[in-house]
């Protein structure tokens, strides 16, 4: 019996129109991703959906883990090991038949390589990986743990007298002290469970904080700071000793800001983090920004662009030259999306070079240079130098100064295209803002062809969306009036363990593309104001980043509050 098509199954799943089918159809055809990897990237069905019809397409059953999970004893069926290395996690053991829920169950050589581990036959269950993950953070890394962890260190630390307070800050202990206890295995465990709980929550930065009583350890998840756990006062020095150890700075050096960086493969994925100590009044705290190297295989498609407006940048980036900007506040992903254009670019035809500050990921192909003001390094010194090394695409990684736009500026007209970040509000504001750092109308006129402006907005969490009715006073101040709305249902997340109780799981783009035309480039020359070329670029088809926003509260995939906490209404 030939098997139904996935795009027909998960039609009738998800509720998707034909339409919608073909046009993530046509994206998978342009960029080789299977059908239900688009549809999942543009936002129209969820990672549960496509197991779940997967599963309906090849006749195996699909296991929702937040509606039905393990027993906590499942741990003891399978080591941690296996289920990090197969992605799989155990739900049931019976009559010697151990169940599986799996990210792939097709894997012959995990299903072989579990039977001979275990001596158990193998039942394979299929189940959204983003789930897997959780429920093995769940079973595998529990509070029992951390106090197991904590007890040990106890015990470890007892009659070790290190407070500020007894010794004079200069012989609170001597460095080979600090660093024997920071190498004990409790202090190693702990600091692993602080870096691998950051990762399984999908942290982009974890903090370190010593307080006057107690270490705070938070986490800053989907752009909100969330606390995570807290630890004795006793145990601070080895545990700072320990992030510092690890990311090759000077342990002994408490006085001044110091930064380091740490490399690590978990769950079969590389990360770096970028480390920074800042001496306070209780200790030095630590914060770890961490990058997913996994993020550098983004598209275009995994930004949140709408369709018109992704088809738009892959155009621009095909010019032999001129300068494209991406604009917004720190946080609001512009690194992210200069990596995925860059991405989009290194097909090894092309001499890419960047100039960054710092280097946030070493990408295979390019040549990157990371600023040093010390050596005389600086983003204008670089560039020009850079110049003369025969590049087809440069990435600036800030325009900070007036000599900086300029050689930028006169790249982008001399056969180069040039990539950067200016921290604007939105897209019409970069050309003002180049204008007041010098550089003359008919330079940025010339030299101009795009301008994108961006934030960063929370996903509802999919577990607990429910309709909800907003307050009339917040969507008139988003834009459309009550009675255009009267057909529209808006959701919200009540919260749930799969969202630490937030309501929202992830974050998307919401993006303003204004292309330079003719008409632009006309305004532009009369150092005509913000506004008015605003107005030109709207009614040449420019969305602003009101209207995305009003977009995806519409769509369903964020609520209004978010979107007016993030897209800043007169």
């Amino acid at each position: 019996m030939a098997r139904r098509p996935f795009g027909e199954i998960i039609a009738e799943l998800a509720g998707l129109t034909p339409e919608q089918i073909e046009q993530a159809v046509k994206i998978g055809r342009e960029t080789g991703e299977p059908l239900g990897e688009v549809l999942v990237n543009l936002g129209l069905i969820t990672e549960k959906q496509r197991a779940q019809a997967l599963g309906q397409q090849w006749g195996i059953p699909f296991r929702d883990l937040e509606e039905q999970p393990p027993e906590e004893q499942a741990a003891e069926w399978l080591p941690l090991r296996l289920c990090e290395k197969h992605t799989v996690v155990p739900v049931a053991l019976n009559n010697h038949r151990l169940t599986l829920a799996m990210a792939r169950p097709f894997d012959l050589y995990a299903i072989d390589e579990i039977k001979l581990a275990t001596g158990y036959d193998v039942v394979p269950l299929i189940a959204a990986e983003e789930d897997i993950h959780r429920t093995i953070a769940r079973l595998y890394r529990t509070d029992q743990q951390v106090g197991e962890v904590l007890s040990d260190l106890a015990k470890d630390i007892e009659g070790v007298e290190i407070e500020v307070e007894e010794k004079p800050a200069e012989e609170e202990v001597s460095i080979s002290e600090l660093r024997s206890q920071a190498e004990e295995a409790p202090v190693v465990r702990m600091v692993n469970m602080i870096v691998l709980g950051g990762l399984r929550e999908g942290a982009s930065d974890i903090h370190v904080q010593p307080e006057a009583d107690r270490v705070r350890v938070r986490y800053r998840i989907d752009g909100v700071m969330q606390d995570h756990a807290v630890l004795p006062k006793k145990i601070q020095k080895s545990v700072i000793s320990r992030l510092k150890i690890m990311a090759d700075m000077d342990i002994a050096n408490k006085r001044t800001p110091q930064d380091g960086r740490i490399s690590l493969r978990v769950d079969g994925r590389d990360y770096d983090f970028r480390v920074s100590t800042l001496p306070g009044i209780n200790g030095e705290k630590v914060v770890m920004r961490i990058l997913d190297k996994g993020s550098l295989r983004l598209g275009l498609n995994k930004l949140g662009l709408s369709l018109k407006e992704r088809e738009q940048m892959e155009r621009l980036i095909t010019r032999p030259y001129g300068m494209i900007l991406v604009t917004g506040p720190t946080g609001s992903g512009k690194s992210t999306t200069l990596y995925s254009l860059l991405n989009r670019l290194n097909t090894g035809e092309k001499n890419i070079l960047t100039i960054e500050d710092p280097v946030e990921y070493e990408v295979p192909g390019l040549t990157q240079v990371q600023v040093n003001e010390k050596a005389g390094m600086t983003f204008a010194s670089g560039l020009r130098t850079m110049l003369r090394q025969d590049p087809d695409i440069i990435m600036v990684g800030e325009i900070r100064d007036s000599e900086t736009a300029l050689i930028a500026t006169e790249a982008a007209l001399t056969g180069h295209l040039v990539l950067s970040t200016l921290h604007t509000n939105d897209a019409p504001g970069a050309v003002s803002r180049l204008i007041e750092m010098g550089i003359e109308p008919f330079l940025v006129a010339s030299a101009l062809i795009a301008v994108e402006a961006q934030r960063l907005v929370r996903v509802i969490c999919d577990r607990c969306k429910v309709a909800y009715n907003p307050p009339e006073g917040a969507l008139k101040r988003l834009g459309p009036t009550v009675e255009e709305l009267e057909e529209v249902v808006f959701y919200k997340g009540e919260g749930c363990p799969a969202c630490r109780d937030t309501g929202y799981k992830g974050r998307i783009g919401v993006f303003e593309l204004m292309v330079i035309d003719d008409r632009l480039r006309a305004l532009i020359l009369d150092r005509a104001p913000t506004q008015a070329i605003r107005q030109a670029a709207i009614e040449a088809g420019m969305v602003t980043l009101q209207e995305d926003a009003v977009r995806k509260v519409l769509q369903g995939i964020t609520t209004v509050e978010e979107a007016l906490r993030v897209i800043y209404v007169e």
